[in-house]
């Protein structure tokens, strides 16, 4: 049977609107979501997230996927490396990254240090899922476009650019993701 995780953005919910809409769509297609809040969410660090999601996991096969706003991304890419030669059969990355711009003071970057300067092994990230498609926006004030190359270069994913979709949050009017329930779909 189809699982799908559902990692949130940083200071983020699963409640919030597009991932809500995502996990209506795959309940009604019969597949089974987990889509946790995820701790601590206003400070997330590297060594509770990645570790919960595993346990979430439990054992992980073809039929697992993953789709991760923003943070969520870092933290599923972190979990695909610790499973390595372990696949899964896809993921969706939104508005993931490697680089953050306009952060809000030294709060918010002693926050992301860890998750921008801790290297990801990408070769063990692309071997772990079958596909892998990366979404991102001309206009996402957080996320440099230029870090859609290293999603289509090191990790092989298929890239999909957005006009408009800010950093894809509810504030930015993005309520459904259809593209990402396609491709888990698929």
């Amino acid at each position: 049977m189809k699982r799908v995780f559902i990692v949130h953005m940083w200071d983020g919910s699963p409640d919030e609107a597009w991932l809500a809409w995502l996990r209506l769509e795959l309940e009604k297609k019969n597949i089974q979501v987990m889509a946790p809040k995820m701790p601590n969410t206003g400070e997330p660090k590297i060594d509770e997230w990645v570790p919960y999601l595993a346990e979430l996991v439990g054992a992980p096969d073809e039929e697992t996927y993953f789709v991760g706003h923003s943070v969520g991304c870092q933290t599923i890419m972190r979990y695909l490396e610790t499973i390595y030669p372990q696949k899964v059969g896809g993921v969706v990355f939104v508005a993931g990254w490697f680089h953050l711009e306009n952060l809000e003071g030294p709060e918010e970057e002693a926050i992301a240090k860890p998750w921008i300067e801790m290297p990801i092994d990408l070769a063990k990230v692309k071997n772990s899922a079958k596909k892998i498609l990366a979404i991102f926006s001309e206009n996402d004030p957080f996320v440099p476009l230029a870090d859609k190359n290293i999603f289509q270069k090191k990790l092989g994913a298929e890239i999909i650019v957005e006009k408009e979709g800010g950093h894809f949050t509810e504030g930015d009017g993005v309520t459904e993701m259809p593209k990402v329930l396609e491709h888990i779909l698929m």
